[in-house]
């Protein structure tokens, strides 16, 4: 029997592409804020960034954990609105999070589906408005189309100086905005390829890239200081044309197992400036997929759209126990 002081939080778990994604459905305080993004701002209050602790970090999770908070929208135009975060904090977009609340809103029937076409699931985001394009065929889900928030080119060839450890290298990246502000670099620049052997590599080099950058203009958001700062290092290798395979390192050291939603939009704002027209397949460093395409040009901005899948992979209800000399846990990487 649970003891008075007990916590206990209730999640529905996915995993979109590999990557996980856990959805609290009970026991989060109410976090306080207008908007989707004043909220982000103060989640970071013990009572809420208790509950993200518990659930991020070991034993309950994982130094690559993901998951979200699902709060008001900021009006009545969209459906939801959603705290992204990880081990180290909130995030300000998350597009594989998107695809999975969209898997989530059909399934639970938080948004009305019928069961054959598209049904539009609006969320508010810290980034702005997105949606998720659920399509469905006879009452079963068969892929999400994210629309993310307009998304552009921040910086080209920006000098970096990075290391594993063993060695130094300079070299440039791009850095672009996707819903975050992400630093593109081919992984052949450093000698490596987008494989898992090289992850221990690659989180390193993705720490140091983004310490690398900083404090510089490039790092930030020209509208809204909330929105700034590098959030992860993509590393790319060039597959074919219109193919890539891609490895994000984001917060400190993260490794996304998806092809990562709001970096494949950060990497089609790129392509696009450099001519690129079609659509992208891009592969992640555990072989699942995203496609991408610009769907709409705004001035500098491109409207991207990519599309993937999540898939159910539990229900929890994690407990606290006050007498517990873990709290609410650790990490170690």
């Amino acid at each position: 029997m649970e003891g008075p002081q007990e916590t206990a939080i209730e999640t529905v778990d996915y995993h979109t592409g590999g990557e996980p994604f856990r959805v609290v459905t009970a026991g989060a305080p109410e976090i306080p804020g207008r908007t989707v993004l004043e909220r982000r701002t103060r989640a970071s209050g013990p009572d809420v960034d208790r509950i993200r602790r518990l659930l991020c970090h070991e034993p309950r999770g994982h130094a690559d954990m993901y998951g979200c908070f699902l709060v008001p929208p900021d009006d009545e135009g969209a459906h939801l609105g959603v705290l992204f975060w990880h081990k180290d904090g909130y995030s300000t977009a998350c597009g594989h999070g998107t695809i999975a609340l969209g898997v989530h809103a059909v399934e639970t029937g938080l948004v009305k589906a019928a069961p054959d076409g598209d049904t539009d699931v609006v969320v508010d985001v810290p980034s702005g408005r997105v949606t998720a394009r659920v399509r469905r065929a006879g009452g079963t889900i068969e892929s999400v189309t994210f629309r993310n928030v307009p998304s552009r080119v921040v910086a080209r060839n920006v000098p970096v100086t990075a290391t594993t450890g063993r060695a130094v290298v300079e070299t440039t990246v791009d850095v672009a905005y996707g819903g975050a502000i992400y630093a593109s670099v081919p992984a052949a620049a450093f000698g490596l390829a987008v494989e898992p052997r090289h992850l221990t590599d690659l989180i390193a080099l993705g720490r140091s890239v983004k310490a690398s950058l900083a404090g510089h203009p490039a790092a930030r958001h020209p509208a809204d200081d909330r929105l700034s700062g590098v959030y992860g290092v993509i590393f790319h290798d060039e597959l074919a044309p219109g193919r890539q395979r891609n490895v994000t390192v984001f917060a400190d050291g993260e490794v996304d197992r998806s092809p990562c939603g709001s970096g494949t939009a950060a990497r089609l704002a790129l392509l696009h400036a450099d001519g690129f027209t079609g659509e992208l397949v891009h592969e992640s460093v555990v072989g699942s997929v995203f496609t991408g395409r610009v769907a709409e040009v705004r001035g500098d901005a491109v409207i991207p759209e990519i599309t993937g899948m999540a898939y159910r992979t539990g229900t929890h209800r994690f407990t606290l126990d006050p007498r517990d000399p873990v709290g609410p846990g650790f990490t170690l990487r």
